[in-house]
């Protein structure tokens, strides 16, 4: 009986919450890694990664998957670089000191802060395309339908931000 009062009690959790603890559980880690590569510091990732999970409860369970989530994620690391660019506009005006603070850039290895430097320097897209296919190794195809653009411009992109990042790292990229 007393099974029976708790079960009315609570409310029975939605299929579509069921798949995003699910996703949450098994993607978390990754989905942080990739906000991280495209926005820089780890401490925003998981804000953001976290802010488009509590986004997606109550959401239907045939939009939640690991493509959707991806693409989530993208949209909110996008969202927070143009907030960051309009921060640094106005900082810039005020003063022409840098942007990152010292505790960031102490805590990553020179090779690694080399690389988030030269990929930060690249344009938005080229920087999405690159992080998409070398970090979660993404098909072309996979990589248009996560950016809305033809394999074709997956391809040229990718290859245009290899050859400025070749030259920017002097031939170690």
């Amino acid at each position: 009986m007393n099974a029976e009062i708790v079960a009315r009690a609570s409310p029975p959790v939605a299929a579509g919450d069921a798949v995003v603890t699910g996703l949450y559980r098994e993607h978390r880690l990754a989905l942080v890694r990739l906000a991280v590569l495209l926005v820089g510091d780890r401490e925003s990732a998981e804000d953001i990664v976290q802010d488009v999970f509590s986004r997606l409860h109550g959401k239907s369970p045939d939009v939640l998957t690991l493509s959707y989530v991806r693409v989530c994620v993208l949209n909110a690391s996008r969202s927070l670089l143009r907030r960051r660019a309009v921060a640094a506009r106005a900082l810039v005006r005020r003063r022409d000191e840098p942007v990152d603070s010292a505790e960031t850039i102490a805590l990553l290895g020179e090779s690694r802060q080399e690389m988030l430097t030269a990929l930060g320097r690249l344009p938005r897209r080229q920087r999405e395309v690159l992080v998409l296919r070398y970090y979660l190794d993404l098909s072309d195809a996979d990589i248009a339908q996560a950016t809305r653009l033809r394999q074709s411009t997956v391809r040229s992109t990718a290859s245009r931000a290899l050859e400025r990042l070749e030259r920017e790292l002097g031939g170690g990229a």
